[in-house]
């Protein structure tokens, strides 16, 4: 799991298309921490919490762990060209 700056980014997204589909690695994904009341990001400082990482489902897991899943929710967004 990993929590980038916006030039990470840029570079998970090229790495993502640049790995072998043989190698059975996930494109890169960015996993945002959802408060259900309001419907908005978790924010710390004022930044949306996001973390990006080629294992959605363990950061979803991670991001929720001692949380109440009433109130919070992960959604993962997939980045970069979809798998046909």
């Amino acid at each position: 799991m990993i929590a980038a700056t916006g030039f990470e980014t840029q570079n998970a997204r090229t790495a993502s298309r640049m790995a072998d589909p043989g190698t059975g690695l996930q494109g890169t994904c960015a996993v945002h921490l959802i408060d259900r009341r309001t419907g908005s990001a978790h924010r710390i400082n004022g930044t949306p919490l996001i973390l990006f990482t080629r294992r959605p489902e363990e950061a979803a897991a991670d991001l929720l762990a001692g949380r109440d899943p009433l109130v919070w929710e992960a959604r993962i967004e997939r980045l970069g060209p979809q798998a046909a």
